[in-house]
C-alpha cells in the first residue's frame, strides 16, 4: 500500500532580483538620465553634448593688395583698383600684354616703389626679387655671388660657404660653384640667381620673367627646378610671364591683367598642380582658353 505524503510541497525560494549598475531592479520605474550624466565611453576627445568645432579660419595672406593704383607723375594711370590676396606657399602667375603693369606691380610688392593709391601688406621680412637678367657680379664665382646675399643677411662668415654650396645644390649647380658667370650658360646663371634669391630667406619670392631669354628646352628644365624649390621651401611665389603655357605649367592660380590701365580682368585656378608637363593636353587646353581672353584684352586696348 502506497503512502502519500499529505504535507504541502515545499517551494523553492525565488532567486534575488538582478540589480542594475545603479542598484535598481529591472522593470523599476526610473527617471530619465540627463544627457550630461551619461558616461562618455568614447574617450575625453569625444563630447556628445558639445557643438561641432568651428572650422579653422583661413590663413592670413602673405601678400595683400587692396585697391592699389599707380600713376607715374602726371602720366596715364598704369594700375587701377587692383585687389589680390596671395596665400603663404601659393604660386601665382601674372599674365598680361606688354605695358599692362605686371612688373610695376612686382616693384610695388617688393617696396621698390610706392602706390599712388590703395594699400599693400607684405611680411615684415619683405620679399626676395629675381629679375629678367641674372645680375650676377662678374668678378665673383657662383658660390661667392650666393655668399654675398648671405653676408647681407648677417650670416656669420664661417657659415656662408657651406650654406651657399647647399643652396647651389638645391638648384643642381654645386659642381659649378667655383665658376664665374662668363663660364656659365644662360640657364646656369639663372640658377645661380635663383640660389641667391633663396639665400635671402624671405617668405615671398618675386620673379619677373626670369626664363624669358632661355631656349625652350632649358626653360622646361628650369620649370622643374623651380617647382622642386617651391615645394621644398614652401615660399609664396609671384611669377610674371608673357608665356601663357608657362603660367599654366607653373601656377596654382593664373591672374590676367587688362591693359592700360592694368586691372584684374580674370583669374583661373589650376586643378592639377603635380606632375604637369608644358606639352600636356590639360596645359594646352587651359592655355588656349586663357590666350583667347588675352587676345580680347589686347584688341580692346588697340581699338
Amino acid at each position: 500500500m502506497s503512502v502519500q505524503n499529505s504535507s504541502p510541497a515545499r517551494r523553492s525560494a525565488p532567486a534575488p532580483a538582478a540589480q542594475t549598475a545603479g542598484g535598481q531592479a529591472p522593470g523599476a520605474q526610473t527617471a530619465a538620465t540627463p544627457a550630461s550624466t551619461v558616461p562618455n565611453l568614447l574617450g575625453p576627445s569625444f563630447d556628445m553634448t558639445a557643438p561641432p568645432p568651428a572650422p579653422a579660419p583661413p590663413p592670413e595672406p602673405a601678400v595683400r593688395l587692396e585697391h592699389v593704383s599707380k600713376r607715374f607723375g602726371r602720366g596715364a594711370l598704369v594700375l587701377d583698383d587692383v585687389s589680390l590676396d596671395i596665400l603663404p606657399g601659393e604660386f601665382v602667375c601674372l599674365l598680361g600684354a606688354s605695358g599692362c603693369g605686371k612688373s610695376t606691380l612686382l616693384n610695388l610688392i617688393a617696396g621698390l616703389d610706392a602706390p599712388t593709391g590703395g594699400g599693400i601688406t607684405t611680411p615684415p621680412e619683405g620679399a626676395a626679387f629675381m629679375f629678367q637678367d641674372s645680375a650676377l657680379m662678374p668678378w665673383l664665382t657662383a658660390r661667392r655671388n650666393v655668399e654675398l646675399a648671405l653676408r647681407l643677411r648677417g650670416v656669420p662668415r664661417r657659415e656662408r660657404g657651406e650654406q651657399a654650396l647647399a643652396l647651389l645644390d638645391t638648384v643642381n649647380l654645386a659642381d659649378a660653384a667655383d665658376k664665374r658667370p662668363h663660364e656659365l650658360s644662360g640657364g646656369m646663371r639663372q640658377r645661380v640667381a635663383l640660389a641667391r634669391a633663396l639665400a635671402q630667406d624671405r617668405p615671398v619670392l618675386l620673379m619677373d620673367e626670369p626664363f624669358a631669354a632661355l631656349d625652350a628646352i632649358t626653360r622646361d628644365l628650369l620649370h622643374e627646378e623651380l617647382e622642386h624649390v617651391w615645394r621644398a621651401t614652401g615660399r609664396a611665389i609671384v611669377f610674371v610671364t608673357h608665356n601663357v603655357r608657362e603660367a599654366v605649367r607653373l601656377g596654382q592660380r593664373v591672374v590676367l591683367l587688362s591693359s592700360r590701365p592694368g586691372r584684374i580682368a580674370r583669374e583661373w585656378r589650376v586643378q592639377k598642380t603635380v606632375g604637369r608637363r608644358i606639352e600636356s593636353p590639360e596645359v594646352g587646353a587651359l592655355a588656349t582658353e586663357i590666350t583667347g581672353h588675352l587676345r580680347t584684352e589686347i584688341r580692346r586696348n588697340a581699338a
